[in-house]
């Protein structure tokens, strides 16, 4: 198993005051940490990667697609913009050395048709994320599709959809990330829900329901646990919280109120309860 934090907590592109505090990460005892990448300057990927590998921690990535890169969008200029968005964006991660994409790769965050996803919709997903897996395979980084929630998608809201997705696609360089935030909301079966997608998972997002310090909210650890030790998981856990400190993600992820005292403490007590879990078990 392998722990990670989700660096959006703090900020949405790496900056050099960052350096103490991804030290910090690595001294409480991350393996790694989950990078956003929507600068897609390479050569600045490439002197993070030896600013990480310094410090000794690994990394994963994470992004989104904009509306005007959307990869099912009804223009084929749009959907070609997402190919190719995506595709640059793998570079970067190549050059940050990421072991994985993760994110929600198969469409635009917080755009809506106003109904169903259509089976046209759904064929150019899988067309175009294809093309996608191709690149990933050329830059030796996993695609990490992620599911997530009725209020921020319509193409994909639970795994047992994103799995189907993923075996259509039928690439060795597309695979799935699951959520327990989205999960906690659309699913009514978390035991099935993860055996679902079980072949394809590569990454979890251990986020709370209320998005702050996972183990100190609502979601069904003890099941969700139990059923990552059923599979034999043993790839990464990563905590994804958000916080108010970027106002562009306070409007994205609805966050109006802060609930725990200092993202320090959030990422300490968040691992401590990740690695005390995975201690029963495994």
């Amino acid at each position: 198993m392998k722990y990670g934090m989700n660096l959006l907590l703090w900020a949405d592109d790496l900056q050099e005051d960052m350096l103490p505090l991804l030290e910090n990460l690595k001294e409480m005892g991350f393996d790694g940490v989950e990078v956003p990448v929507f600068d897609l300057d390479i050569d600045k990927w490439k002197k993070w990667a030896k600013h990480l590998d310094d410090i000794g921690l690994e990394r994963t990535a994470v992004t989104v697609c904009n509306e005007d890169a959307n990869p099912i969008s009804q223009d084929p200029a749009i959907r070609k913009k997402g190919v190719e968005t995506l595709n640059q964006t793998l570079e970067c991660c190549q050059a940050l050395g990421a072991y994985a994409l993760l994110g929600p790769l198969h469409s635009s965050l917080g755009v809506f048709s106003g109904k169903a996803p259509t089976r046209q919709e759904w064929d150019w997903g899988v067309e175009n994320l294809k093309i996608v897996s191709e690149q990933a395979a050329a830059c030796g980084v996993l695609l990490g599709l992620e599911y997530l929630n009725r209020f921020e998608t319509y193409f994909l809201t639970c795994a047992a959809d994103a799995a189907k997705f993923v075996r259509e696609i039928d690439h060795p360089s597309c695979r799935l990330m699951y959520d327990t935030f989205h999960a906690h909301i659309e699913e009514k079966n978390i035991t099935e829900a993860i055996h679902s997608c079980a072949d394809h998972l590569i990454l979890v997002h251990t986020s709370e329901n209320d998005r702050s310090t996972p183990g100190k909210g609502g979601v069904d650890w003890k099941t969700t646990f139990d059923t990552l030790r059923e599979i034999n998981y043993d790839g990464w856990l990563t905590i994804e919280a958000f916080g108010q400190s970027l106002e562009d993600l306070i409007a994205a992820t609805k966050i109006w109120r802060r609930m725990y005292e200092t993202e320090d403490q959030l990422a300490r007590d968040g691992l401590n309860f990740l690695k005390g879990e995975v201690a029963k078990r495994w």
